[in-house]
């Protein structure tokens, strides 16, 4: 891999340290109580590289235009009077009258460092029926996207990286992964040095709290998805008293460490592509890419080892490599809406036409067909090391290939090497899991998918349990995909709905299909 670009000098001009500055989103110490600010909303821009480009939001039904604004945030929340960063934030103002608002519905879309200023409009019309009582809001968490986000590689330098070989056969190819591994996190300390010590999800979950202070709510009402559950239970712990309605979806396990999160991933993904394989040969019409379900997935593994041997034409100038197509596939396994995608890209693949997959591959890593990639992948990795505090090497992970591999024998090679991304991180990790304890708290509706790929279902009941007797209430949808109500389940989006607009709770283990 190149040498990592330098975007800091041994010695700044006075000019140069400020232009920093302002694109790291700091400012001189402050002595204002930042919880009285006052927000200036205005219509939203297209939306930045790092958020993942593209236009503005489109228009909202009746014409209103979605408002953005920039929340100051102190970057060391341990030295709250010292510098400040800007959180990026975004809303749809209710759509119903006054006397019935209820406040603001502040929603994490998960990562984590995904961007919610990009993604909360293009779900927006999913929530129409929240937007009645509430305020819909979203932002760009620190170190995401325009709120001084992580930078690491460039984008020529990500085309090389995600090139990288992520299940490595004997030494050599370990070694090379290693070095790769190494020369990412050095780029991302060279780079954003400054902002590494301060992207936790304890950080994000303060900016939430003055977050809901100066929205002018008394209660967070909260909407979380994946990651966005593990943030929602951590703002709970610190900040019990402040809950207000919340839903948690996609639920990540909070009382898992990384190795364990990555080895229920690889049993969840395991059992999405075991369900897309069943599906597939027991419609009406012939599989395209299998016989039987066994025979699906026996011959995804043979396309698998060729193109570890020998990659195929992709898109322009690069190669579909085993891992772009096992991070395609993977993509695909998110939602069942992309499963006749994934059977595209399979039998395109079988030709030799690694196009589809590539394109799936690309969305995961956020990659842009202009070849812009956002900061989704810096960011996701500065949290996730920040958090985490295991730290793993190639011998550990070696003793470990056995248990993951009998887990999934697609991608339990693939997510046990992945433990090795934070190797020599430039900052420690805080815990082995989080603490989202929260005894006090209002109610939380924990929402559990048993198909769920990449939070498998059994973290909705740890999350319950950690949570606290009589603050999670458990329930569960029968289906298919990340996450729950999104799937268009009418019964889940009843639960939903009925408790964030009335405030009804439903009965604990409530059952959907």
């Amino acid at each position: 891999m190149p040498t990592p670009s330098r975007l800091r000098v041994a010695a700044l001009t006075a000019t140069a340290l400020l232009l920093a500055c302002a694109l790291a989103g700091c400012a001189d110490s402050q002595d204002e109580d930042l919880s009285a600010q006052k927000l200036s909303w205005k219509d939203c821009p297209a939306p930045s590289p790092a958020e993942g480009g593209g236009d503005a939001p489109s228009p909202l039904p009746g014409g209103e235009e979605w408002q953005c604004a920039t929340l100051k945030a102190p970057l060391d929340w341990a030295k709250p009077k010292g510098d400040t960063i800007g959180i990026a934030l975004i809303r749809a103002r209710t759509s119903g009258p006054e006397n019935r608002r209820i406040g603001s519905l502040v929603f994490n879309f998960g990562g984590p460092g995904g961007s919610g200023v990009s993604t909360l409009p293009a779900f927006g019309s999913d929530y129409a029926k929240l937007r009645t009582r509430y305020d819909l809001v979203s932002f760009d968490p620190r170190g995401v996207g325009r709120s001084a986000p992580v930078e690491c590689l460039n984008d020529l330098q990500l085309d090389v990286y995600f090139e990288q070989d992520g299940t490595p056969d004997d030494s050599a190819e370990r070694a090379k992964l290693l070095d790769n591994t190494k020369e990412f996190n050095a780029a991302c300390e060279e780079n954003s040095r400054k902002m590494l010590p301060h992207v936790r999800t304890t950080d994000a979950a303060r900016d939430m709290d003055l977050m809901r202070q100066v929205l002018g709510d008394d209660k967070l009402h909260y909407f979380g998805i994946s990651y966005g559950t593990e943030l929602g239970g951590v703002y709970a712990h610190l900040f019990p008293k402040h809950v207000g309605r919340a839903v948690f979806d996609g639920v990540v396990d909070p009382t898992q460490n990384s190795e364990q999160g990555s080895l229920g991933q690889a049993r969840g993904f395991q059992l999405a592509l075991d369900n897309f394989a069943e599906d597939c040969t027991s419609q009406p019409t012939d599989c395209p890419v299998g016989d039987t379900a066994q025979d699906v997935k026996d011959r995804i593994a043979k396309l698998l080892a060729d193109l570890d041997r020998k990659p195929i034409p992709g898109i322009g100038q690069r190669v579909l490599t085993q891992t772009a197509a096992t991070n395609g596939i993977a993509q695909a396994l998110y939602s069942k809406d992309f499963w006749e995608y994934l059977t595209e890209g399979l039998e395109q693949a079988y030709d030799g036409d690694g196009r589809v997959l590539m394109v799936l591959s690309d969305s995961m890593n956020g990659r842009s067909e202009n070849g812009e990639y956002s900061n989704i992948t810096a960011a996701n990795i500065s949290i996730n090391c920040a958090d985490d505090k295991p730290r793993y090497t190639t011998a550990a992970v070696e003793r470990r290939l056995p248990e993951f591999r009998a887990a999934s024998p697609l991608f339990g090679d693939f997510l046990a090497w992945s433990l090795l991304t934070c190797t020599d991180w430039a900052v420690a990790g805080a815990a082995d899991h989080p603490d989202v304890s929260a005894a006090g708290s209002a109610p939380i509706l924990v929402v559990g998918n048993t198909g769920d790929p990449a939070t498998p279902y059994e973290g909705a009941r740890k999350m319950v349990e950690a949570l606290g007797r009589g603050v999670g209430v458990e329930l569960t949808y029968k289906g298919q995909g990340h996450g729950a109500y999104d799937s268009k389940n009418k019964c889940v989006q009843d639960a939903v709905n009925g408790y964030l607009l009335t405030g009804k709770v439903p009965a604990a283990g409530t059952v959907c299909s």
